[in-house]
């Protein structure tokens, strides 16, 4: 089995780490330490979110190492995952201060995020990129060039 160019957490691992002190620090300080304001919940939900998004980062890098697609991904899609989950739990807390979080909203608002992400990767891979040359010639065959006479050899 041939290791594959992302195969290693190594990059993540700082993102990670930072992700998830920021965020559910400010979670837990909006939760302990403030009063019930406007300031203090969106601290909540962006504290939320990306201590979400931290803890999803190792787990859509694994799905994507574990299930490769073609072409296979990179980073940045990895990341885009990640905040995907992040986004998705600030949604359902800010529904359910409401109390509008019910099984099928959850599902749907699961879903459409879903969908969202199947058409932004399908738009990633519709966009035309030429193949790179490999150096060797080996993608076309070459074409030979007649040689070219000079001037000077006829003279």
């Amino acid at each position: 089995m041939e290791p594959r160019p992302n195969s290693s957490f190594r990059p993540y691992i700082a993102s990670t780490i930072s992700l998830f002190i920021i965020g559910w620090g400010g979670a837990a300080l909006a939760v302990l330490m403030l009063t019930p304001t406007v300031w203090a919940r969106w601290l909540l939900f962006f504290g939320g979110s990306l201590g979400l998004t931290s803890l999803a980062l190792p787990v859509t890098w694994f799905l994507n190492l574990r299930f490769p697609s073609e072409p296979p991904v990179g980073p940045a899609v990895i990341v885009r995952q990640a905040i995907w989950v992040g986004v998705y739990g600030a949604l359902l807390t800010w529904l359910q201060q409401e109390r509008l979080v019910t099984l099928w909203t959850g599902l749907g608002l699961a879903a459409g995020l879903v969908a969202i992400e199947y058409l932004v990767r399908m738009r990633e891979n519709a966009r035309w990129q030429p193949t790179p040359r490999s150096p060797s010639g080996s993608e076309h065959p070459p074409v030979e060039q007649p040689p070219v006479e000079s001037n000077q050899s006829k003279e």
